[in-house]
């Protein structure tokens, strides 16, 4: 029983830093004013970059630099989304696979800042364990409430 316990803690741990993580990401972003010349900055970048590779380039500039202005709000309100839902451990699966898809495509932007790699070292213990990442969650106190009362 004890190391399914740690187990249970370990995964939510990982999941709630990863949660605040990416809420900081999107605060961040918010106190910055984040928009579309920095969308814009990023489809710049990457039309130079040899690093960025050529399926990634044709997605900034065909969609991304097009939709700059949708894209300059989506972004951090998707960061603060992604944090909060981690956080209160809703869907932490999927949750922690959709960071995942948004880092890989930062890093494919070549837009790789110190936390991401740990960001992605927390996602997979909650990919990996969805049912301990949320046993320490939001949903699981509601179930055990419901549990209660019946």
């Amino acid at each position: 029983m004890f190391p399914r316990r740690l187990a249970a803690v370990a995964a939510s741990v990982a999941r709630v830093v990863l949660g605040i993580l990416w809420l900081g990401e999107g605060i961040t972003k918010y106190r910055a004013g984040f928009g579309q010349a920095d969308i814009l900055l990023v489809v710049g970048s990457t039309s130079k970059n040899p690093r960025v590779p050529e399926f990634y380039k044709f997605f900034t500039e065909h969609i991304l630099g097009p939709g700059s202005g949708f894209f300059g709000i989506l972004m951090p309100a998707l960061e603060l989304s992604l944090g909060i839902l981690l956080i209160l451990g809703v869907l932490p699966r999927w949750i922690a696979m959709a960071g995942s898809a948004l880092l890989v495509s930062y890093w494919l932007a070549d837009q790789l800042i110190a936390q991401y790699p740990i960001m992605i070292l927390l996602a997979i213990p909650v990919i990996a364990w969805p049912l301990a990442a949320g046993t320490l969650s939001l949903p699981a106190l509601w179930r055990r409430w419901r549990k209660s009362r019946n």
